[in-house]
């Protein structure tokens, strides 16, 4: 059964989310009350700029800001782009942050890594900052059924304020990255990714294999968990989150042979939940062409990927319940 059915969602509901997704102009809600959800259609470095500003309302990020985004794997090519996202991070005065990686590939280590962001751009915008080159620290996630503890890199300390910048696709073992998956396994360290793929049963990056055993339910859980202690570290008004719809493949960043996106681009999305940001996303690729989005339909659900949201709602991180406002006239 596919979100919206299970979610009961009426045709004409559907309709509407397609007729904003087309239009970027309109409102949609999925529940009586829901967090606000802002949409363009516009990606271009105007229309980003517009639907943060729109969501802060004249607000800003406090103190030092970290801008958490994917590098990308070389090879890759779906990765936010540089130009479409400078002015936004410049004009918070933002530094882009990342970890390395739990699988051995071309991101693994700090020198690599640098060496990834340098060549796909991301060092001629901002200053850039591998939060676990020195090591891990711990946040505390006392909810949690699978981790009571988060670890993530010890720079995740010199920052007030994240801005969560995230490119919205496919994933091979979460179903789909969005904004949980980016605070979550994209904040924690390379053995901090161990720790949540196993479900905390280990942090040692010697056999990533061992990512593959995990209960597939329990790894989604571990990341809304994972996500939860970040968002309870840094409180309240000090992380927003920004959701890129564009290059839409089944397959993550981390994959340096992507599949080609299937889909039509979407447009940019902004809200101050991450549950009902992820939610109104997974949402607009149902309401979309039904051939163009069988694909990352069909991995969605073979993944059981919207259970990540079902278990941050249900740890209070944030509702699925959201109000879906289309900001372009």
């Amino acid at each position: 059964m596919n979100n919206i059915s299970r979610r009961k969602f009426m045709k004409s509901g559907a309709i509407a989310l397609a007729t904003i997704a087309m239009t970027g102009h309109g409102v949609f809600s999925n529940a009586e009350e829901g967090a606000p959800v802002y949409l363009t259609r516009d990606i271009s470095s105007k229309g980003l700029n517009r639907v943060y500003d729109r969501l802060m309302q004249g607000g800003r990020l406090s103190g030092k800001v970290a801008v958490k985004l994917h590098s990308g794997e070389p090879g890759g090519h779906n990765y936010p782009n540089p130009s479409l996202i400078k002015d936004l991070v410049q004009s918070v005065n933002g530094t882009i942050v990342e970890c390395n990686t739990a699988y051995k590939g071309k991101r693994f280590t700090t020198a690599d890594h640098m060496k990834a962001l340098q060549d796909h751009g991301f060092t001629g915008i901002a200053p850039v900052d591998i939060m676990d080159e020195n090591g891990s620290m711990a946040l505390p996630f006392p909810k949690g059924s699978h981790i009571r503890e988060n670890y993530v890199g010890t720079h995740f300390a010199n920052y007030d304020s994240f801005l969560i910048l995230s490119h919205f696709k496919g994933h091979a073992m979460g179903g789909f990255g969005g904004a949980i998956k980016n605070m979550s396994i994209g904040i924690a360290s390379g053995e901090g990714k161990m720790w949540i793929h196993t479900a905390g049963v280990t942090r040692s990056t010697d056999n990533f294999a061992q990512c593959f055993a995990t209960d597939q339910d329990m790894f989604l859980e571990s990341m809304a968990e994972a996500a939860g202690s970040v968002i309870n570290k840094l409180g309240t008004g000090r992380i927003v989150y920004v959701s890129l719809m564009n290059n839409l493949s089944i397959d993550c960043d981390c994959d340096s042979h992507p599949a080609p996106p299937e889909l039509d681009d979407i447009g940019i999305l902004a809200s101050m939940d991450p549950v009902a940001l992820d939610r109104a996303c997974v949402d607009l690729i149902y309401a979309a062409d039904k051939d163009k989005s069988a694909s990352l339909r069909h991995r969605m659900e073979e993944k059981h990927a919207t259970h990540t949201l079902d278990h941050a709602e249900a740890l209070g991180i944030g509702r699925q319940q959201y109000t879906l406002v289309g900001i372009d006239a």
